[in-house]
C-alpha cells in the first residue's frame, strides 16, 4: 500500500509539473480562438488543441488545398474528402477521436434500444491523443501527428496509378500558418505534406506536373465544424425527383414499414414569410466564384450560375439563389462559403460538383464546384474546326468562336452548381427541347444553304425539368398539408408535360439500353440526329483548310484542330447504338401511371442499324484525299499527344488508321456483349422483333461484302472489315453472354468464311480465312487485336467524376 501511495504521489507531482510546464511554455505560442481554441508552437512546428466538451459531436472534413495538377491522378486543388461526424471521448490518459456509425440507427426514445444498435455495429476511433494538460474541465492535446497524416490517400493514389511507392516525409512537411484560421463555428488547419519515394519507370502522369518526380508536395486542409442545429427538415426521396438520396437504416422502424430511410440532399431554405406567394429567404443560398477566375470566363460563369434563381423564383422565392465574387481574404475550403473554384491541370479534364453534408440529416452545408480551366479551350477548338475559314483574312477573327465557348461555360457553371444543390444528371432532357442543364449538351449545329448554322449550339437558361427538381427539393409546403401528396403533384404535373428523367448508369454507352438517356447527344430521334451530324461533319471537312489556323502556326496544329471534327459523330453514334436492343422505361412507383418498361419498336431499331452502318462505310468516314496534303509529319516541338491521331505508319499521317479507330468505336458499342444478349431475349419474347441474326447480317452486308471501287476507299473499308471480323469473333468466344450469342456469331463467322473461300483468291480474302481458321483452332488464344487508340473525348477519358461527378 505504501508503494502504491508513493507511486500515486510521484505520478501526481510529475503530471502537475507537466501541466505547469505546458501552461508556462504556451505563453509564447500563437493562440487561435474559435470553435476550438488551439495554439501554434512555431519553434517545434506543433499544434495543440483545447477540448472543453467531451462526447459532443462535430464535423471533421479533410480536403486538398493544393493538388498535383493531373486529371488522371484525380488529386485536384480544392478536392473535398469525406465528411465525418466525430466526438472526443476520454479513455485513461488519452482523448479518443471517435466516428460513430450513422448508417445504422435506432430513432426512438428508448435509450437501451439506441445503445443496442450502437453496440451492434462497429464504430471507428480515428486517433488517440495523449492529454498534455487537464485543467478546469478542459484538455490540451497535441494535434500535430493527427494533422501530419496522409488521410486524403495521396500515396495510395500514386501507387494505384502506378507512379511509384511514396511515403510521407515529415521532415519536409509543416503547418501552413497562412491558411490556418479559427472562427466561432469552424476551425481550418492547413498542412504542407511532402511525399518521397521510388518512382516507377513508366510514371508518365507525374511528368510535367511535378518538378521532381521523386518528391511530390501537396497541401491538405483539415476542417473542424460545428454541426447545424435541429431546425432542418428532411424531405422524403423519390426516384422520380432528380435528386440524390441520403440513406440510413432505422432499426426502430415498425416491422410493417421499410427499414431503409431515404431523403433528398439539399440546402436549408425557408421563406421569411411562409404565407406569401413570393418571399425572400431567411438565409439565401449564396455561391462565391473563385476570384482567380479570369475574364471573360468570370462573367460567363456568373451568368450561367445565376440561371438557378429563375427556378427558385418559380417556387415563390425572391433572390433565394445568389452568386457573388469570393472575398480576397476568404479561403475556398472554408465551410462558410459555397464556392465555384477555377482549377488548373496539365490536361483538360472533368469538372465536378461536390458537397459537404451533415451525415445525420443530408443537409448540404457547403457546395464546392471544381471547374477545369482547359475545358473552354476544347470548346474553342471544336468551333475553330467547324467554322468555315475563320482566319482567312485576319488572326483576330475569333469572337464568334469565343462566344460559342462561353455559351458552353455558362451551361457548365449551371450544371455543376446543380450537383451541389443536390441534383443528379438527367440524360433524357436533350430529347425534350433541352429541358435540363443537368444533361451533357453536345453543340447542336445544322446545315442551312450549304453552310453550318451555329445559332442554336447551346441552350441559354434553366430548363423546364430543372424547375421541377427544384420544386420537389426546395418548395416550402403549406402548413398542415400532406407532404407526400404535394410532392406527388409536382411530379405528376411534370409527367403530364412529357418531361422524362433518366440518370447515370442507364445512360452510359457501354451496355446502356435506354432509348432516350444518352450522353452528349441531341434530338428526339437518335438516328435522325446522327444523319444530321454526319452531314454537318461532311460540310465542315469539305471546308477545312489552312485558314482554320492562324498565320505562322504549323500544320501540326492544323492536324490537332482536325481531330474533334473528324470524330464529331462519336457521341451521337453512342446514342444510336443504345437504341439497338434498347428499352424504354421509367423510374416508376406504384400508382404513378407511367410506362414501366417496353422494348424499343422494331422499326426504330432498324433505322438505328441503318444509321449506324454509315459510320462503318469508308465512303462516309474516309478522310478526303485532298485533305491529306494538309497533314505532313509533325514539326519539331509539336509531338503527338493523347489528343492526337494515332497510327501505324511512323512519322507520316496515317489516313487508314483514323477510320479504323472510328469504326472500332462503333463496333465496341454495336456488338457489346450485353446488347447482343438483349437482342436474343427481345427476339424470344416477340419473334417479330429485331434479333442478333438480323443485326449481324446487315453488318456483314454493309462492310465485309462491301468493296468500294476507289483504291483508297477500298483499303479504308478493308481495314474496317477486319475490325468487324474481330468483334464478331469476340461475340463467338465471349464467356459472359448467352450461349445463343456464341452460336449465332459462330455461324456468321462460318458463313463469312464460306463466302470468302468461294471468291477469287485475293490476299485479303485469304487472310480473313486464315484468321477465322486460327480462331477455331486456338479459341483460347483469341483476343481482339487493339486498334489505334481513339483520342480523348469527353473531356478526358470516359469515367465521369461529377458529384461523387
Amino acid at each position: 500500500m505504501k508503494y502504491l501511495f508513493n507511486f500515486a504521489v510521484v505520478f501526481f507531482m510529475a503530471t502537475t509539473v507537466l501541466f505547469a510546464q505546458f501552461s508556462e511554455k504556451s505563453k509564447n505560442f500563437k493562440k487561435f480562438d474559435g470553435l476550438f481554441a488551439f495554439y501554434y508552437d512555431q519553434g517545434n512546428d506543433k499544434v495543440y488543441m483545447e477540448v472543453s466538451e467531451l462526447n459532443k459531436e462535430f464535423l471533421y472534413v479533410y480536403s486538398l488545398s493544393s493538388g498535383i495538377g493531373s486529371n488522371d491522378l484525380g488529386l485536384d486543388r480544392g478536392q473535398l474528402g469525406n465528411e465525418q461526424v466525430v466526438y472526443f471521448k476520454r479513455a485513461g490518459n488519452k482523448l479518443l477521436l471517435v466516428q460513430p456509425n450513422l448508417k445504422y440507427r435506432a430513432i426512438t426514445e428508448n435509450s437501451l434500444e439506441k445503445k443496442s444498435i450502437e453496440q451492434a455495429f462497429a464504430k471507428s476511433v480515428l486517433f488517440g491523443f495523449k492529454i498534455e494538460e487537464e485543467k478546469d474541465g478542459r484538455f490540451i492535446i497535441d494535434m500535430t501527428d493527427f494533422l501530419m497524416q496522409d488521410i486524403h490517400g495521396v500515396a495510395l493514389k500514386l501507387k494505384e496509378k502506378k507512379q511509384g511507392n511514396y511515403s510521407l516525409d515529415k521532415s519536409k512537411s509543416a503547418i501552413d500558418l497562412e491558411r490556418t484560421k479559427a472562427f466561432p463555428k469552424n476551425v481550418e488547419m492547413d498542412i504542407i505534406l511532402t511525399f518521397t519515394g521510388v518512382v516507377e519507370e513508366k510514371a508518365k502522369l507525374l511528368e510535367g506536373v511535378a518538378p521532381n518526380k521523386s518528391i511530390v508536395t501537396v497541401s491538405q486542409h483539415n476542417s473542424f465544424i460545428e454541426l447545424p442545429d435541429n431546425g432542418y427538415k428532411k424531405r422524403e426521396f423519390d426516384p422520380r425527383s432528380g435528386s440524390y438520396p441520403f440513406s440510413y437504416y432505422d432499426y426502430a422502424t415498425p416491422v410493417q414499414e421499410p427499414i431503409l430511410k431515404q431523403f433528398v440532399t439539399r440546402h436549408r431554405l425557408e421563406k421569411k414569410d411562409p404565407s406569401a406567394t413570393m418571399s425572400e429567404a431567411v438565409e439565401p443560398i449564396i455561391y462565391y466564384l473563385d476570384n482567380g477566375t479570369p475574364e471573360p470566363v468570370r462573367s460567363a460563369l456568373l451568368d450561367g450560375g445565376k440561371w438557378w434563381n429563375h427556378a427558385f423564383e418559380a417556387i415563390g422565392y425572391k433572390d433565394a439563389f445568389q452568386l457573388k465574387m469570393l472575398p480576397d481574404d476568404a479561403d475556398p475550403l472554408d465551410v462558410r462559403y459555397n464556392v465555384i473554384q477555377w482549377v488548373h491541370r496539365s490536361t483538360r479534364g472533368w469538372s465536378y460538383g461536390s458537397s459537404i453534408t451533415d451525415p445525420r440529416t443530408g443537409e448540404i452545408m457547403k457546395g464546392h464546384v471544381s471547374l477545369g480551366s482547359l475545358r473552354i479551350r476544347q470548346d474553342f477548338l471544336i468551333a475553330q474546326a467547324l467554322m468555315d475559314k475563320p482566319f482567312a483574312e485576319r488572326d483576330d477573327n475569333y469572337q464568334e468562336l469565343l462566344d460559342l465557348s462561353l455559351a458552353r461555360i455558362r451551361q457548365l457553371s449551371a450544371h455543376e452548381i446543380g450537383h451541389t444543390l443536390g441534383f443528379s444528371h438527367n440524360f433524357a432532357a436533350s430529347t425534350n427541347d433541352r429541358a435540363s442543364v443537368m444533361d451533357y449538351p453536345h453543340p447542336q449545329f445544322s446545315v442551312k444553304n450549304g453552310k453550318i448554322d451555329f445559332s442554336k449550339a447551346y441552350a441559354n437558361g434553366i430548363g423546364e425539368w430543372d424547375k421541377v427538381t427544384v420544386a420537389y427539393s426546395y418548395s416550402q409546403l403549406e402548413e398542415g398539408s400532406n407532404e407526400r401528396e404535394a410532392l406527388n403533384e409536382i411530379l405528376t404535373k411534370a409527367q403530364n408535360k412529357g418531361l422524362r428523367y433518366i440518370s447515370d448508369s442507364d445512360a452510359r454507352p457501354q451496355g446502356g439500353a435506354h432509348v432516350l438517356g444518352h450522353l452528349w447527344d441531341n434530338g428526339k430521334a437518335a438516328s435522325d440526329e446522327l444523319k444530321e451530324m454526319l452531314e454537318v461533319r461532311k460540310v465542315a471537312i469539305s471546308n477545312f483548310s489552312m485558314d482554320n489556323i492562324r498565320k505562322n502556326e504549323p500544320n501540326s496544329v492544323l492536324e490537332d484542330v482536325f481531330v474533334p471534327l473528324y470524330f464529331f459523330h462519336r457521341y451521337q453514334t453512342e446514342a444510336v447504338a443504345k437504341v439497338i436492343g434498347g428499352l424504354d422505361y421509367n423510374y416508376t412507383v406504384k400508382g404513378d401511371g407511367q410506362l414501366t418498361v417496353k422494348t424499343v419498336d422494331k422499326k426504330v431499331q432498324e433505322n438505328a442499324v441503318k444509321s449506324i452502318l454509315k459510320t462503318l462505310d469508308a465512303q462516309e468516314i474516309a478522310i478526303p484525299k485532298d485533305k491529306l496534303s494538309l497533314f505532313p509529319p509533325r514539326a519539331i516541338g509539336y509531338n503527338r499527344t493523347r489528343e492526337s491521331f494515332k497510327g501505324k505508319t511512323g512519322v507520316s499521317f496515317d489516313a487508314i488508321s483514323a477510320p479504323e479507330t472510328a469504326a472500332d468505336m462503333t463496333l465496341k458499342l454495336l456488338l457489346h456483349p450485353e446488347r447482343a444478349s438483349r437482342l436474343i431475349q427481345q427476339k424470344s419474347l416477340e419473334p417479330s422483333n429485331l434479333g442478333l441474326n438480323e443485326v449481324l447480317d446487315d453488318l456483314v452486308k454493309g462492310t465485309i461484302n462491301h468493296n468500294p471501287r476507289d483504291p483508297y476507299e477500298n483499303e479504308v473499308q478493308q481495314s474496317i472489315n477486319f475490325r468487324v471480323l474481330f468483334h464478331i469473333m469476340n461475340l463467338a468466344a465471349h464467356d459472359k453472354v448467352h450461349p445463343q450469342v456464341n452460336a449465332i456469331a459462330s455461324a456468321v463467322l462460318m458463313d463469312i468464311k464460306s463466302d470468302l473461300v468461294s471468291k477469287s483468291k485475293d490476299a485479303i480474302s485469304r487472310e480473313m480465312v486464315r484468321r477465322i481458321n486460327d480462331f477455331y483452332n486456338h479459341p483460347e488464344q483469341f483476343k481482339v487485336i487493339p486498334s489505334p487508340t481513339i483520342p480523348d473525348g469527353s473531356p478526358i477519358g470516359m469515367d465521369c467524376l461529377e458529384y461523387t461527378n
